[in-house]
């Protein structure tokens, strides 16, 4: 409610990159101060459930709705947002050098669409100074993923080197790894999805995840690769294959969409990855095909559309383990997070499901 009457119509008259840096700066700002992530929790916390949790990899999941990459780009605010409901979040995407990023403005909103359009580029601080905040927040709350690419000015052929360096520079810091190889933003990056550069890639990103838990000692930690939706059933089938042949620990479905497909607000013709509710079926189409293609073996985290606890249901019952918000985080606030898990209670106490592990994939059968 205070989102919906304040936050929104203020944050909605400014200007959308504006308006994200105010929300992460605010968020880790507020957990700094003494009470203030207790605060948060009181306002915003989601009460856990026995019925919602589940373990993957190894790692506790209070609950199965993540917040997305993309949002807390730089690690800033992960003491803020594991207050908020969350069962887990990505920070980044991260890559090795510091880069700006494309050019403003390069975020714009689609009210209308309940959609996002962003070319942001990859902006990050690099590794060094993210390593840096995930050090200083600390203990956790929640697992916390770091999402990683590739400098732009680094050629794909030796893309995996930028891969293997934010693995080696954050490995102590990351529950687990997201291999982002779908970003629309980035020119060339979605070309290593595909034949032999998606074999080479994932060759060195499981050696560096090995290399780095040899050093570290622990039983080692989980790597996703995160994949576009734009993607044809040929090239998803042969992605997945790679994928799973690969050894890696699942996939993300989907990135943003390079689609206009059904879009009436002025903004549908600004160049980037569209998220948001027109890419809610689509992802839900990729999650199942991808369930179908690794037979229900590899876990698959759903993200794309997500505003409804029957949007994360649907996704859930083609076959993801775990779902993502972003667009809709940003469109109904962090109250989201509350009605996505009582809602997703309900939807499995109408279906007879005693736990949510119940409902992956019900949808197959």
């Amino acid at each position: 409610m205070l989102y919906e009457k304040l936050g929104k119509p203020l944050l909605f008259r400014m200007d959308p990159e504006k308006a994200h840096h105010l929300t992460i700066d605010g968020l880790s700002a507020v957990s700094r101060f003494p009470g203030g992530k207790q605060l948060l929790k009181s306002m915003y916390g989601v009460a856990p459930s026995s019925k919602m949790a589940q373990q993957l990899w190894g790692l506790q999941f209070a609950n199965p709705i993540g917040l997305a990459a993309g949002l807390d780009k730089n690690a800033k605010a992960i003491k803020g947002f594991s207050q908020l409901g969350f069962g887990f979040m990505e920070v980044g995407t991260i890559t090795p050098k510091p880069q700006p990023g494309n050019e403003l403005p390069r975020l714009f909103r689609l009210p209308e669409d309940k959609a996002l359009i962003n070319r942001m580029g990859f902006n990050n601080v690099g590794t060094d100074e993210m390593a840096r905040n995930l050090q200083k927040t600390g203990k956790r709350d929640i697992p916390v993923a770091i999402n990683i690419g590739k400098n732009k000015i680094t050629p794909n052929e030796q893309a995996e080197e930028d891969y293997r360096a934010c693995i080696r520079e954050l490995y102590t810091y990351g529950d687990f790894f997201v291999v982002n190889i779908s970003s629309p933003n980035t020119p060339d990056l979605r070309n290593l999805q595909h034949g032999n550069d998606l074999k080479r890639l994932l060759d060195a990103v499981t050696a560096e995840m090995q290399l780095q838990q040899q050093k570290s000692g622990g039983t080692g930690k989980p790597v996703l690769v995160k994949i576009a939706p734009d993607l044809t059933d040929a090239e998803l089938e042969l992605t997945v294959h790679a994928i799973k042949d690969s050894g890696i620990s699942g996939i993300i479905a989907t990135n943003t969409t390079l689609s206009r497909d059904g879009l009436v607000h002025t903004n549908r013709g600004q160049a980037g990855g569209l998220s948001g509710r027109p890419l809610t079926e689509r992802s839900t189409e990729v999650i199942k095909r991808v369930y179908q293609l690794t037979e229900g073996k590899l876990p698959i985290i759903g993200a794309g559309g997500i505003f409804t606890a029957q949007d994360a249901y649907d996704k859930i019952k083609a076959g993801a383990s775990l779902v993502e918000v972003y667009t809709g985080f940003i469109y109904e606030g962090p109250g989201l997070l509350n009605r996505l898990n009582k809602g997703l209670q309900e939807l499995l106490q109408r279906d007879g499901y005693t736990h949510i592990s119940q409902a992956i994939g019900a949808d197959q059968n």
